[in-house]
């Protein structure tokens, strides 16, 4: 689906890598090791500040049920913007051109259509979790199965953003990324395990302005290098890279996840109140629509500057061989705060099903105080499932399908459909074979068929509730 080799307008324009002198080396990656380890430093100090706070488990995972627009807004957008989003979108550009901003852009349309209809019904469901919310809609046991499927798909999630920070330091310090990668998940493991939501909410809320400022940094650069009309002559929306039927496919997979995901929900229930939900949704999706454009566009710059590279080192090499070590940093930061904005939220998305939806459904009689060490244990034992996970992944964009398109495929329908539960008749048992049957299939054949788990998820939830009409289980969650 994701093609490569259509030729780009201007690419024959290149520039050669730098080679300074090796203590103009060492100066260089000097200045910019500094910037970047005030930056990982100011996030943990961030986090431990806001750890004075999480001491329940509401507070722990859903920050009070507290968080304003602005930083819903914020925090909704420091999560999107990840590894797929940066490296892997500026990837995407380099290799096909600006169909590649169909990655970001079918999330922005997810999230559209998540604000119009359905944000106002997450906040007011009053859930902790998806799996909860999706347990109210039909039984326990759809809840376990959701707890599992989504477990599993977010620590693949994880794991790619921490690939992502590796791939970007060792760009930078030309060192093993298994180094980087370590450190990087040490930092964001620890500051999560420290405060959960309310750590992460006050880190992302600075990454997001610190990323916003390294794009427009790296994009001022590159663009004045080779011109922006150089996006004037790209094929959009399809190209000879990406068909009609992959962009259809892409915007399925990967919006539906924006739409129904677990970790966009988890802020909705921070949310404040319903309309403080719907609202921030909108915003975000507002927000994202130009960087899905100029992201893919800096993977274009990257082409035609440097066309030697691999395409997810598009980003860090713009970022090595264009700017000044001050900059280099500055951007540097920028990007390791999208990559681990994304992954706090996702080890905390994972964290929570772990306790509030496996743990506690296994020990309802479990005090708080015994939650909250599970919590802050589940962190760092999921961080570690990811860390181990991610020496041994392949590239990120491929990564992150494979893990969306099983999530999609088995729980996408259910869920939806599950908000007007009555009106279509489903059952518990509909739901479950939707979830089991959609999700196998997206496992075995999703690479090749991606939305061929969608489809058997929903013939399984309406055939299968047609089957069994006459189930009353009582709903718990």
């Amino acid at each position: 689906m994701i093609g490569v080799e259509e030729p780009i307008k201007g690419e024959s324009q290149s520039l050669s890598l730098r080679k300074p002198s090796l203590p103009k080396m060492v100066d260089d990656a000097g200045l910019t090791g500094l910037v970047l380890a005030g930056y990982l430093l100011a996030m943990i100090a961030l986090g431990a500040f806001a750890a004075r706070r999480s001491d329940t488990l509401e507070s722990f995972f859903l920050a009070g049920r507290s968080l304003k627009p602005a930083l819903l807004t914020a925090t909704l957008c420091a999560t999107i913007l990840g590894a797929s989003s940066t490296l892997g979108m500026a990837g995407l550009g380099f290799s096909e051109g600006l169909t590649g901003a169909w990655w970001l852009l079918s999330g922005t349309l997810g999230l559209l259509i998540l604000s119009f209809f359905l944000a106002e019904k997450v906040r007011a469901a009053g859930c902790y979790t998806l799996p909860e919310l999706i347990g109210a809609q039909y039984d326990h046991r759809v809840r376990l199965g959701a707890s599992a499927l989504i477990l599993v798909s977010w620590i693949g999630i994880t794991a790619a953003q921490i690939v992502a920070s590796g791939k970007l330091l060792a760009v930078l310090f030309g060192t093993s990324q298994d180094i980087f990668m370590i450190a990087s998940a040490l930092v964001f493991v620890v500051y999560t395990a420290l405060g959960g939501q309310r750590s992460i909410v006050k880190t992302d809320a600075a990454q997001v302005l610190i990323l916003l400022a390294g794009l427009a940094i790296v994009s001022w650069r590159a663009f004045s290098l080779v011109g922006p009309e150089i996006l004037a002559g790209q094929s959009f929306p399809t190209s000879a890279a990406r068909s009609g039927i992959d962009v259809a496919s892409l915007v399925l997979v990967v919006g539906s996840t924006y739409m129904v995901g677990p970790d966009i929900y988890s802020r909705l229930f921070s949310a404040e109140n319903p309309k403080t939900a719907r609202r921030s949704a909108l915003a975000a999706a507002l927000v994202l629509l130009p960087l899905a454009f100029i992201i893919t566009g800096l993977g274009i710059c990257a082409r035609i500057l440097f066309p030697g590279i691999g395409p997810e080192e598009a980003l860090p090499v713009l970022m090595t061989e264009t700017l000044s070590p001050l900059g280099e940093g500055l951007v540097a930061a920028a990007l390791l705060s999208a990559l681990m904005s994304s992954a706090d939220t996702t080890l905390l998305t994972a964290t929570s099903i772990f306790t509030l939806d496996l743990y506690k459904t296994a020990r309802p009689g479990a005090s708080q105080k015994i939650l909250m060490r599970v919590s802050r244990g589940g962190t760092v034992l999921i961080g570690g499932l990811a860390l181990l996970s991610a020496l041994h992944l392949p590239e990120i964009i491929a990564t992150l399908l494979s893990a969306y398109t099983v999530f999609a495929g088995g729980l996408i329908v259910p869920l939806v459909a599950g908000f007007w539960k009555d009106r279509f008749r489903l059952t518990s048992e509909g739901a479950l074979a939707a979830l089991l049957g959609g999700g196998g299939i997206a496992f075995f054949f999703g690479q090749r068929w991606p939305l061929l788990g969608m489809v058997v998820s929903a013939v399984l939830l309406f055939s299968v509730s047609r089957l069994f009409p006459q189930s009353k289980r009582s709903i718990k969650g």
